[in-house]
């Protein structure tokens, strides 16, 4: 007789394995802990095989049927259906271990710890640069040369930088897969060397401090909105970056503590910074908040005080000033910074780094928290702030030590 759902759901275990036959071969083998395990009995090539349909109620009595015609229809064919079945499996196994697979499981780890426009570049290069030749292969058989041949199309297009791009962000793929036990081994560490270096372009920025001192009062002689004058005047005294500074919002920023509390989500680095303000910054920043204070941004967009500045503006204010992006842009003043607190003011670099918002290590190899030097980063921005002073008000400039022993 055939088999029901009722019948089924009351069948009780025993010692033994037990068999509940349906029709055509499939029946329902019961174990003594109370599996209930859907088999199916055929021949192939004169030869007694069985094939695993699942286990109930997982794989309904329907299914189970529906499982055993299709099998049927397959040996009417000629097909053995434990082959199919062997077929599909290693096929889904592949498929999970292709290089996109990875990559993408990869990206979606990873990619919520990083800048939003990281993010989203490494996505287009996976797409765009990648995935369309070799995305579906198994990452366990693609060699140095398969990949190589990919970044030699980036090349060939006159994207030198982008193809040394797309060497790391594969290296990355691979060890991940390494790390994952689904890859033996790198291979994009063999191509160190088989693409030509790409020119690095850094942001422009002035660091003699003679110049530097001419750039400091043609910001203070700014004629426009009394914002963005504001913003430009704090750029080189807080050296972060641009998109730091003009999203920052007055929840962050404690005046009568003097310090700027960046959180992890704005940086790039994803670690909450501190930024003592000094003296000068202070008494800028009561003023705009007279003006800007109903505002959630310290530096609201002229248009509406619902969002910040344009990412635009300061560069553009700078061009206006007569300071063109290949002399000067707004991410140039941490250059500016970092050079002559080194060279000129004498601090200690990794103050300096600290107060960049890189990542340094302590000796033991761990990253340093938010808070690390604070009290010497405070009298290194109010000694910043001061020699600034000084080079707008036409103080004696020291050069530059390079510059000074020429």
């Amino acid at each position: 007789m055939s088999l029901t759902d009722a019948k089924i759901k009351n069948i009780k275990p025993t010692e033994k394995q037990k068999k509940f036959y349906d029709e055509g071969g499939l029946f329902l083998l019961v174990t003594p802990s109370g599996g209930k395990l859907w088999r199916l009995k055929y021949r192939y090539d004169k030869k007694a095989k069985g094939l695993a349909l699942g286990q109930y109620p997982i794989v309904s009595l329907l299914d189970a049927r529906q499982l055993r015609d299709d099998a049927k229809r397959n040996l009417a064919k000629g097909i053995d259906p434990s082959g199919v079945k062997k077929a599909q499996r290693q096929a889904g196994t592949a498929g999970a271990e292709t290089f996109e697979a990875i990559a993408l499981e990869w990206y979606g780890k990873f990619a919520p710890t990083w800048v939003k426009t990281h993010a989203q570049n490494t996505s287009s290069r996976l797409k765009t640069d990648i995935f369309p030749f070799i995305g579906k292969r198994p990452i366990l058989e693609i060699n140095a040369q398969e990949l190589l041949a990919v970044l030699r199309r980036a090349e060939a297009r006159g994207c030198l930088p982008t193809a040394h791009r797309l060497r790391i962000i594969a290296g990355l793929v691979f060890r991940y897969a390494v790390a994952t036990g689904r890859c033996l081994r790198d291979p994009s560490g063999d191509l160190r060397g088989a693409l030509p270096p790409a020119q690095v372009k850094h942001h422009a920025a002035i660091i003699e401090p003679k110049e530097v001192a001419t750039l400091v009062r043609v910001i203070d002689g700014y004629q426009g909105s009394f914002v963005v004058k504001s913003a430009l005047r704090l750029a080189p005294m807080f050296f972060v970056r641009p998109g730091e500074l003009r999203n920052a919002e007055w929840s962050e920023i404690d005046i009568d503590e003097a310090i700027w509390n960046i959180p992890a989500r704005k940086m790039k680095m994803k670690q909450p910074h501190l930024v003592p303000l000094c003296r000068q910054a202070v008494e800028i920043l009561r003023a705009l908040k007279a003006l800007t204070g109903a505002s959630r941004y310290v530096f609201p967009s002229a248009r509406t005080i619902q969002r910040p500045m344009s990412a635009n503006t300061l560069g553009a204010c700078l061009a206006t000033l007569g300071y063109l992006p290949e002399a000067m842009t707004a991410h140039g003043f941490r250059a500016t910074a970092r050079t002559i607190l080194d060279e000129v003011l004498n601090v200690r670099p990794d103050f300096i780094e600290h107060q960049l918002g890189h990542a340094v290590r302590d000796p033991n190899g761990r990253a340093y928290n938010r808070t690390a030097h604070l009290e010497e980063r405070r009298k290194m921005m109010q000694t910043w702030a001061d020699y600034l002073d000084g080079l707008k008000a036409g103080a004696k400039v020291i050069p530059l030590r390079k510059n000074a022993e020429k």
